[in-house]
């Protein structure tokens, strides 16, 4: 049974990595909604005689300045605005993931050589650093900022493959859903950076966005590095109970010490790549959602800053609580043996990847019926909470000691959405932000995202793969059970006879 504590040590951990991952996704959006007030022609009634245009759903008009390219600067009410096309917007927006793939392998890596504390911790820390120099860069030049989102993205890329390494190390395969739901912290990252940042601008400015979120991000490093251990074995508080539980629970499928990885199964693993497949779709829909929502609702529907940012993060509020929905029905199910491991995350798939299409189609056609568009942006985004339950907890359940390198290849690629996906909106909308174009914007984005739902309803698989555990490994445990007789009649543990195998020297006294 598991621990009867009232907060046990995997709970802490949860709310370590939703919080981690909420500052991550905080220092990933916060440009998003900044830079509607950071663009020259927000709101700004004085430049009447600029070039305009009419949205069609609203009487206002809103100045674009669309054949000004100049790069330099204006001050407005001695508040700095910058003379950025869609085409610059469009690259200062996507460059966070230019290099944003580069660093998810290494994540994976780095986390099974040094550890998910170090690797997360300074992943997030190094956000926030480059996060202090956004106004400096941005008042240089827009190739500057684009440079400096690189960097933030390059660092923020060992991140999240380095949260499967901790999962795989300490979470009992019937609680992994409700565990990703800590992945989930995104989720209210993306909710409160949009309000706050709506609210600070108004008050203050723009930059203050920045200087407010990175030091949020010191704060979480800080409380992260004080209470975080890589495994049950190394905290120094955990219960014994919990500790025996947690090592029962995963058995043989975990070592602490993992032999060399198996890169030619991993990389022709068939599972593995059709769970990039849905990946890849249910990213496209979220990034699309996620970074254009504040200037559809700009343009398309003339809101202002601080109402842009409520509605843009009401979504992510509902998308925390689908999956925390969602993991909990798929745990249960999972522990009481009424579903499959593969048709529970086959269902969780589907929500995040065929809901989602559905809702983004609808979407294409809700014209400019604004409380419509709001209902649909809004379950369609919360729709890929389903996510958590699906394409996260799978790669765990494939290969539990290599899963955050399996991530750092699957991201790799997965990513790929956050560069295309801004390039696509700046194709259709550039000098023409109107409903029509738009329409396309979410008919694009609803097939990329339906297709990898059907996809992986025909082949996927939540099998453990074998090469997981090395056969030179079986081979050893097995023959440690037939040599410790004594052991068996006492009922030892699994996970004793696990560290006897990984710590020999040690053999003798814990068997």
């Amino acid at each position: 049974m598991a621990s009867k504590e009232c907060l046990r040590t995997r709970d802490v951990l949860w709310i370590l990595v939703f919080f981690g991952t909420g500052f991550n996704y905080m220092i990933r959006l916060n440009l998003n909604i900044a830079i509607v007030t950071m663009v020259e022609g927000y709101n700004d009634e004085k430049n009447l005689n600029s070039e305009v245009i009419q949205s069609g759903c609203f009487d206002g008009k809103i100045n674009i300045n669309s054949n000004n390219t100049s790069h330099e600067t204006e001050d407005v009410g001695n508040k700095k605005r910058f003379k950025w096309d869609e085409y610059q917007q469009g690259m200062v927006l996507g460059s966070f993931f230019w290099m944003y793939w580069a660093g998810q392998i290494p994540g994976g890596i780095l986390s099974q050589k040094f550890g998910t504390k170090l690797v997360f911790g300074l992943s997030n820390l190094g956000l926030a650093l480059f996060g202090f120099f956004i106004p400096l860069a941005a008042s240089i030049d827009y190739r500057v900022l684009v440079a400096l989102r690189m960097c933030q993205g390059l660092v923020g890329g060992l991140a999240w493959p380095s949260l499967h390494n901790l999962a795989g190390l300490w979470i009992p395969p019937n609680e992994r859903s409700k565990f990703m739901t800590s992945y989930m912290g995104s989720s209210i990252g993306a909710a409160l950076i949009y309000p706050m940042c709506g609210m600070l601008i108004n008050w203050f400015d723009w930059p203050v966005v920045f200087y407010v979120t990175s030091s949020i991000g010191v704060v979480w490093f800080v409380s992260w590095w004080f209470t975080t251990y890589d495994s049950p074995d190394d905290h120094p508080k955990i219960s014994e109970e919990e500790r025996l539980y947690i090592k029962k629970s995963l058995g043989d499928s975990v070592t602490k010490k993992k032999p060399p990885t198996p890169w030619k199964k991993i990389i022709f693993s068939f599972p593995m790549w059709i769970n990039l497949i849905s990946q890849w779709g249910n990213l496209w829909g979220l990034f699309t959602l996620m970074t254009q929502a504040p200037t559809y609702f700009q343009f398309i529907h003339g809101w202002d800053i601080r109402m842009t940012g409520m509605f843009s993060g009401i979504p992510h509020v509902l998308r925390l609580i689908v999956a925390h929905i969602i993991s909990t029905g798929c745990d249960y199910m999972l522990e009481h043996d009424k579903c499959s491991r593969t048709n529970v995350r086959k269902f969780a798939i589907a929500v995040c990847c065929l809901v989602q299409g559905l809702l983004i189609l609808c979407l294409a056609f809700s014209g400019c019926n604004f409380i419509l568009a709001i209902v649909l942006l809004t379950v369609a985004t919360s729709s890929s909470g389903g996510e958590a339950a699906g394409a996260l907890g799978h790669l765990v359940d494939l290969s539990p000691n290599y899963a955050s390198v399996m991530c750092g290849i699957s991201q790799t690629i997965a990513v790929i959405p956050g560069i295309l996906s801004p390039l696509v909106v700046s194709f259709f909308t550039f000098e023409n932000q109107t409903v029509g174009q738009w329409q396309k914007v979410f008919m694009v984005t609803s097939a990329v995202v339906a297709i990898p739902g059907f996809i992986n309803l025909c082949f996927t698989t939540s099998d453990l793969q074998e090469w997981n555990s090395p056969k030179e490994q079986t081979q050893e445990f097995e023959k440690l059970r037939q040599t410790s007789p004594e052991a068996e009649e006492k009922s030892v543990s699994q996970d004793k006879l696990i560290i006897c195998v990984d710590i020999k020297e040690q053999q003798e006294k814990d068997c």
